[in-house]
């Protein structure tokens, strides 16, 4: 097993001009315990599961490009960006940007979005569910055409592009692994599926809900005719190590249960991330057991 660190709060000691500064050390500090991947919210305000709406908020590509420069081996992505905040073709055109000058380290992670709130309080369109479907789906076609070097229009229901061209190219092959986030059974795993290369599911539903999400994603492949094997199994989940927490023993525990029931890529987000300790902790007593499971 794979464990990745996600960071969703920025709501750290000495302000706005510490962000930075401190965000790089996260990163650089992960990057040496041996976290397979960071990731970061594609969220403009913060969201209810984490904190209240004015916390500070980065945005996300620009968050990754920074850590991009901070870090050596980690893969980057989003975890994950609500397909209503861009255009596809820019969407796609700015993964390949984080991957190139990330030396092939990006992923591209893509739902169909929910926050309403945040994009009514900043002018962005918010359709039916229904719809944000349909331009998810739209997005993952274009995001494989963009990324299979063909150069040619894609006409769309809801997104009509006249000439994919996408220089350079990424350096992932053959591109940045896709990864739909969500536990859907009807549209959200379908899609995983047809398109994608990982899905993304909530560890707190615990072992039995992540053992049946993941028999059901298996019967989508069966349906599509693609194999089961090729897709990288990750959930998220929050841990809070140290005093009044968990313990590196129950981290462990966790890891091997959902290990058990088919996740290979355990994403951790943690509320002391920035307190540094925690991420040395995970590097030294639980990341080295963890991957032999």
């Amino acid at each position: 097993m794979r464990i990745g660190l996600q960071v969703p709060s920025f709501t750290w000691p000495g302000g706005p001009a510490s962000l930075g500064p401190r965000l790089a050390e996260v990163g650089r500090t992960a990057d040496e315990a041996g976290f397979a991947s960071i990731w970061v919210m594609d969220h403009f305000f913060q969201i209810q599961y984490v904190g209240a709406i004015e916390e500070p908020m980065l945005e996300g590509y620009s968050a990754l490009s920074y850590l991009a420069g901070a870090t050596q081996w980690a893969k980057l992505g989003t975890l994950v960006t609500g397909v209503i905040y861009r255009y596809p073709g820019i969407l796609v055109k700015t993964v390949t940007t984080l991957d190139v000058l990330s030396g092939g380290r990006a992923y591209f992670g893509i739902g169909a979005g929910w926050f309403e709130r945040e994009a009514k309080g900043l002018g962005v369109p918010f359709p039916t569910v229904g719809e944000r479907f349909e331009r998810l789906e739209e997005t993952l076609r274009i995001a494989r055409q963009m990324w299979s070097g063909e150069v040619g229009p894609y006409p769309g229901k809801h997104y009509h592009l006249a000439e994919t061209l996408n220089s350079p190219q990424a350096l992932s092959k053959p591109h940045p692994p896709i990864m739909v986030g969500g536990m859907g059974e009807k549209k959200t795993l379908r899609l995983v599926a047809q398109y994608a290369d990982a899905c993304n599911l909530f560890a707190f539903a615990g072992k039995e809900v992540l053992r049946h999400k993941l028999d059901v994603l298996r019967r989508h492949c069966e349906d599509v005719g693609r194999d089961y094997g090729e897709i990288e199994r990750t959930a998220l989940g929050t841990v809070n190590l140290g005093p009044g927490g968990m313990t590196a023993e129950g981290v462990i525990e966790m890891c091997r249960e959902l290990s058990a029931a088919g996740i290979q890529h355990l994403i951790f987000n943690m509320p002391n991330v920035h307190e540094i300790e925690p991420l040395e902790t995970f590097g030294e007593r639980i990341i080295p057991i963890v991957a032999e499971l």
